[in-house]
């Protein structure tokens, strides 16, 4: 069996699962530990970027197939996509990705199918020119029809930009702990240890790191110098501002990263509550706040519904609502989210938005600020919410925001997804009346 086999065999695995309907994270993380650590950067770099080229890949395939895989053989199908994003995305020489990947079929025990898989990835190598004309314009872009649509529908301007930003590699962004010392310092620490890095453009605690490396090379991380987090995401707490003595909800705060940076910004008497709808989600920022330092009143409960013990809490001065949403401003990071997602799936989340707004609206103070968050770039996710919420409550109003590099909305702001930039997220900034 040829080396590397079974490393595309496990993508193949994680490919097929997506398809199938499981999510990226879940997949990944029942295959991967199958693997030695030395082959599971590969593995990633194959399952997450045949993902991230999916709708490409699969209509090149479909041209070179007579007719479609068995269901039972989703596993191979996946393997020829994998196969397919080595030779189109990849540096491994064209042989050796030829040659492993058929050889992987054995690996799924579906040696039967080798020779079909072998005839289809040579037949690209001399075809692809021929094969590549023939792709329509969502197909090319590696997108599927309707998300392909909708840009050019809400971002006509930025589609295609934004479609290469969504078909990248996601940036490596550090968060600089500001409360332990400036930027410029923790700069030098890192190119002390041969990291280099960039200093961000809207977060003035961001760090771009010129190439991704593991979290236990960033200096003092155990010790809570620095988080990782995408520079948009850190825009968050330094829109939202916390001040002595106030208290703050953090409503869906799992896995932490905004709970830690608002405690980073304001150590001096904050009162500050993490809720989020998953005790085991919850457990993630427990874990993020224990390696920063960093304390906070940990809540299970669903915006949507306010428990007791939340009402008990309340008023509060300031509310961060990260909300559910369609995660299409990141999907550089969650690429299963152009095969999972469905066009109907943004009214469904605006229906949960809403509820999360109506359910903690009243528990906001008079004269209280809310910053309402979203990873998505889709209006009716974003500045159409913040428009009917308005609407409805008479004692809401919008509070302009000022963001560089920010698109104006009708309601509130929103970062696009750039490429070697941050990921697209929308902020709206809402007063309740004295």
């Amino acid at each position: 069996m040829k080396p590397g086999a079974a490393v595309r065999a496990c993508a193949a695995r994680i490919i097929a699962a997506v398809v199938g309907g499981e999510s990226l994270d879940r997949s990944f993380n029942a295959q991967i530990e199958k693997l030695p650590e030395r082959d599971r950067a590969l593995c990633r770099e194959i399952s997450y970027g045949t993902l991230r080229q999916f709708h490409r890949l699969d209509a090149l395939l479909a041209q070179l197939l007579q007719k479609p895989l068995r269901a039972k053989d989703r596993d191979v199908h996946a393997l020829a996509l994998a196969g397919l994003y080595q030779l189109t995305e990849m540096r491994v020489p064209a042989h050796a990705a030829v040659s492993a990947t058929v050889d992987a079929a054995s690996v799924l025990k579906k040696r039967q199918l080798t020779g079909l898989l072998n005839a289809v990835l040579r037949r690209f190598q001399r075809d692809e020119a021929t094969l590549t004309e023939k792709l329509t314009a969502a197909q090319n872009a590696a997108h599927p029809d309707w998300l392909w649509a909708a840009l050019g529908e809400h971002w006509p301007d930025y589609r295609e930009e934004i479609a290469a930003a969504n078909n990248s590699h996601p940036p490596m962004t550090l968060r600089v702990n500001l409360s332990r010392g400036g930027r410029d310092e923790y700069r030098e620490m890192l190119d002390q240890a041969g990291i280099a890095s960039q200093a961000g453009q809207l977060s003035p605690a961001a760090l771009t790191l010129d190439q991704a490396v593991d979290v236990t090379s960033l200096p003092g991380f155990e010790a809570g110098l620095c988080s990782v987090q995408d520079e948009a995401a850190q825009m968050a707490a330094q829109l939202l501002a916390p001040r002595a003595g106030e208290r703050i909800l953090d409503a869906c705060a799992a896995p932490g990263g905004k709970t830690g940076h608002l405690l980073e910004l304001q150590r001096s008497g904050m009162q500050l509550t993490a809720m989020d709808i998953s005790e085991e989600r919850l457990h993630r920022v427990r874990e993020n706040l224990d390696r920063l330092g960093l304390e906070a009143s940990l809540l299970v409960g669903d915006g949507a519904r306010p428990s007791a013990e939340l009402k008990a809490q309340a008023p509060f001065d300031a509310m961060l609502l990260d909300v559910p949403c369609s995660a299409s401003g990141v999907i550089r990071r969650h690429p299963d989210v152009k095969i999972l997602r469905r066009p109907e799936d943004t009214a469904g989340f605006a229906r949960q938005q809403n509820a999360i707004l109506d359910g903690l609206w009243p528990l906001l103070a008079p004269g209280g600020r809310l910053l309402y968050v979203s990873c998505s770039i889709m209006p009716g996710e974003n500045s159409e919410v913040v428009a009917a919420f308005v609407s409805r409550h008479a004692d809401a109003r919008e509070e302009p925001l000022a963001m560089a590099a920010s698109q104006p909305c009708a309601h509130g702001r929103q970062l696009l997804p750039r490429p070697n930039g941050s990921d697209g997220l929308y902020f709206a900034m809402l007063y309740k009346s004295d």
